[in-house]
């Protein structure tokens, strides 16, 4: 497994393809850029040499068997390609090439049905029932990302649950954030990402990923959905009936905060949300899904890091390396304990 490559070994190895790009150099000759995947974690690589077979055989997408070595560059470990062959693609165990979250699926689908439960305000809990059941096993197995944070098997529902493991602790310390809103807007933020990414095999941006985004196309979704679930019924009362006490306000009120948790969910414009958060749940919201992803970068960069050395520096990080402790403990996933959790709910 990549996780166990060492410089200087010589290995005869399947691995998947992520990407690949052909360059030439400033002598004419052709390369290509390799970027290879399994279970444990990715490698870059380079294959030298390039002629118009090796173009077919080391496509992105493709399990190909290869002959390397394997080399130190700038501090990073990295594979040296001298040939290789396409696999079959049926005759593939993806299971040996696709990481898959940290926690088992029946888990985490235990604990997104215990939560959901655990909603109080019954609006909030059908709104965010209804978000679950529209993008049904898409949103239990998607990942998160193409390459940045929780780009694994499921990893866009591990990302939201231990978002929403947060929105329970940060809630139980202020106890003026409202826990269903922030709960609720934890478990579907995100969803989007079911129609901006292609599927956990070969991540790739969809067209409607690269022209629209997952925050607005979240935001569309969650209008839909309000809409059908008739949360926006107030907006057709004779005008002399409105008013914040009447009972409609409440579920209109509560669609359009969950459309805002969608739309600010990144923090800053800079970031990709078009408005600010502008309630205190949207707020936090923000906060614990920029702590969580970057949390889960910091884990993927330790990996194949020994105690006492530093990460290679990373660019979405403000291109700063990171110390390993040589107190830090051995395991990095999260602690996502169905038990505990649960119990924090009684």
């Amino acid at each position: 497994m990549i996780s166990e490559f060492k410089d200087g070994d010589r290995l005869l190895v399947d691995l998947l393809i992520l990407d690949s790009k052909k360059g030439v150099t400033s002598t004419q000759k052709s390369y290509m850029s390799l970027v290879f995947q399994d279970k444990s974690g990715t490698i870059e690589g380079k294959k030298w040499d390039v002629d118009p077979d090796d173009e077919v055989v080391f496509a992105k997408g493709n399990v190909v068997s290869i002959s390397c070595d394997v080399l130190k560059y700038r501090d990073s470990l990295q594979l040296k390609v001298h040939n290789g062959e396409k696999v079959a693609l049926v005759s593939v165990d993806w299971s040996r090439f696709i990481p898959n979250a940290p926690v088992a699926l029946e888990t985490l689908k235990a604990k997104l049905d215990a939560y959901i439960e655990a909603i109080v305000n019954p609006d909030v809990k059908v709104l965010t029932k209804a978000m679950v059941n529209r993008f049904g096993s898409k949103y239990l197995t998607w990942p998160a990302a193409v390459r940045n944070h929780h780009n694994f098997v499921s990893g866009l529902l591990y990302h939201s649950l231990t978002m929403a493991d947060m929105a329970l602790k940060v809630a139980s310390v202020y106890p003026t954030l409202d826990r269903d809103i922030l709960l609720g807007g934890a478990i579907v933020h995100d969803m989007g990402k079911t129609i901006e990414l292609s599927g956990p095999n070969v991540t790739t941006f969809t067209l409607e990923g690269k022209l629209l985004g997952h925050i607005s196309i979240g935001q569309a979704e969650c209008r839909e959905v309000t809409k059908e679930l008739g949360y926006f019924a107030y907006d057709d009362l004779p005008e002399e009936e409105k008013s914040t006490s009447h009972p409609l306000y409440a579920k209109k009120e509560i669609a359009v905060v969950f459309e805002h948790m969608f739309l600010s969910h990144h923090g800053k414009q800079e970031f990709g949300s078009p408005i600010m958060p502008l309630t205190r749940e949207s707020f936090v919201l923000a906060l614990i899904d920029d702590l969580d992803a970057k949390m889960n970068i910091l884990d993927k960069a330790y990996e194949g890091v020994e105690k006492g050395a530093f990460t290679a520096r990373l660019a979405n990080m403000d291109d700063r390396y990171f110390y390993y402790p040589i107190y830090s403990k051995d395991t990095r996933a999260p602690g996502i304990s169905l038990e505990e959790e649960l119990d924090e709910l009684k």
